[in-house]
């Protein structure tokens, strides 16, 4: 098969199911992995779709995302609950550090009381909050990403490389099986990358939604994680691929 007949058949594979993974096009086209890599690296080149990792994305859902103000309106009181349980997790004491993220929000939202924490944030939504709280609450310097309400860059990096957390609770617009966590935007997916290269103990939190619909960009694969919270019900085989690398699963009803 010549090359634009394997272009147009990835294309026809990545409308039909809206994400192409490498393994599923060398299945499908019989042809190697190498090839379907140039081909992927083609197609992205091209601008006919997006490469992630390990897979090929549709062009409009690469790091196309919902400004915040739309992401705060869905699932209020789910996420009200995933961070009250993701809180019940954590020390009275420490040192923790809350993503930017409608989830984590509420994470540090449940925190705020406990006056012996030391919450840092590059979440401009819960820096909002700060004077209400109890515990102490530490921005990170930063550009600030208006989409997200983050705080990232170049400084965030300087504040980061600078300190160690207890636990770091991190959010991600998109979940797969395979891969892991992922994100729709470069600094802000640096920003979850360091936090977590200095934490001790790595939460994952995220509701149902996010599961199976991965991100544009990766930023940890699960073995980066010591806990994962989620309202998704998870099949026993999901569970048995995610425990393997070591995580401990939290799975509210």
């Amino acid at each position: 098969m010549f090359s634009p007949e394997r272009h147009r058949q990835l294309l026809r594979l990545l409308a039909e199911h809206g994400r192409l993974s490498l393994s599923e096009a060398v299945s499908r086209l019989a042809v190697s992995a190498a090839t379907i890599r140039r081909d992927f690296t083609y197609l992205a080149k091209t601008g006919r779709a997006l490469r992630a990792h390990g897979a090929l994305l549709p062009i409009d859902s690469g790091l196309a995302e919902p400004r915040y103000s739309r992401k705060a309106g869905r699932a209020v009181a789910l996420k009200a609950n995933l961070g009250r349980f993701t809180a019940s997790l954590l020390p009275e004491h420490g040192h923790i550090f809350i993503d930017a993220g409608t989830t984590a929000l509420e994470v540090g939202r449940a925190l705020m009381d406990r006056p012996a924490l030391r919450l840092y944030t590059n979440s401009l939504s819960f820096l909002e909050l700060a004077p209400e709280a109890r515990a102490t609450v530490i921005a990170l310097g930063g550009e600030v990403r208006p989409l997200g309400l983050a705080l990232t860059g170049a400084l965030t990096h300087h504040w980061l490389q600078n300190l160690r957390f207890d636990a770091a609770v991190i959010g991600a617009s998109g979940l797969d099986l395979s891969d892991g966590a992922s994100t729709t935007e470069t600094s802000e997916a640096a920003v979850k990358t360091e936090a977590l290269r200095r934490a001790t103990r790595r939460l994952l939190v995220a509701h149902a939604e996010k599961w199976a619909h991965p991100a544009a960009l990766l930023f940890a694969p699960w073995s980066t994680f010591t806990d994962f919270v989620t309202n998704q019900s998870l099949t026993r085989t999901e569970r048995i691929i995610l425990g393997a690398s070591g995580l401990c699963i939290h799975s509210l009803p």
